[in-house]
C-alpha cells in the first residue's frame, strides 16, 4: 500500500499535468490562430506528452492500491503577447512542475517509499530535458527577435515535431 500523503501528493500532480496538457492545448490554438502551425504542432504534442505523464501517475497510483482521484481543472490562459511571450510562459511553467516533481520526491524521501522514489526518477531525468528544450527555443526566438524569416524557420522546425510516448519506455 502507498502512504496516504504519497497518494494525495501524487493525486495534486495528475491534477498539475492535465492542466499542463490544457496549457499547452490551448497555446496550440493561439499558435493556430496567428497562422504558426509548427509552434501548434509542439504545443500539441507538448499536449499529448502531459496527458501521457498524468496517465503515468494514475496508473502508478492504481498500481500501488492508491485511488486516483480526478478534480476540476483550472482555466488556461488563452492569449500571449506574441510567440516569445508564450514560450517563455512555458519556460516558466516547466520549471514550475520541476518544483512540484522536486516536492513529490521529498514526499517520498521522507515516507521512504522507495518505489515512488524510483517512479518518480524518471520524471526528474524528464524535466531537465523539458527545461532545456523550453530554454532552447526562447533563445532561438530572441535570436531571430521573435519575427521574420527566422520566425518561419523556426515555425518550420516545429512542425517535425512527432509525438513518441516516453512513459512506454519508461515501463520496460
Amino acid at each position: 500500500m502507498i502512504a496516504k500523503r504519497v497518494e494525495e501528493t501524487i493525486n495534486k500532480q495528475i491534477n498539475a499535468e492535465l492542466w499542463s496538457a490544457y496549457l499547452y492545448l490551448s497555446m496550440s490554438a493561439y499558435y493556430s490562430s496567428i497562422g504558426l502551425s509548427g509552434f501548434a504542432n509542439w504545443m500539441r504534442i507538448q499536449w499529448q506528452e502531459e496527458v501521457s505523464h498524468a496517465l503515468k501517475f494514475f496508473d502508478y497510483l492504481v498500481e500501488r492500491g492508491g485511488a486516483p482521484i480526478l478534480t476540476t481543472i483550472a482555466d488556461v490562459p488563452k492569449k500571449w503577447d506574441g510567440p516569445l511571450a508564450a514560450f517563455e510562459e512555458v519556460q516558466k511553467h516547466e520549471a514550475h512542475v520541476t518544483s512540484l516533481i522536486n516536492n513529490l520526491m521529498d514526499v517520498a524521501i521522507e515516507e521512504k517509499d522507495h518505489a515512488t522514489k524510483s517512479m518518480l526518477q524518471w520524471y526528474v531525468d524528464e524535466q531537465v530535458e523539458e527545461e532545456a528544450n523550453a530554454q532552447t527555443i526562447v533563445d532561438n526566438l530572441r535570436l531571430v527577435g521573435g519575427k521574420g524569416d527566422g520566425l518561419l524557420l523556426l515555425d518550420r522546425e516545429l512542425k517535425l515535431r512527432v509525438f513518441v510516448d516516453a512513459t512506454l519506455k519508461a515501463k520496460a
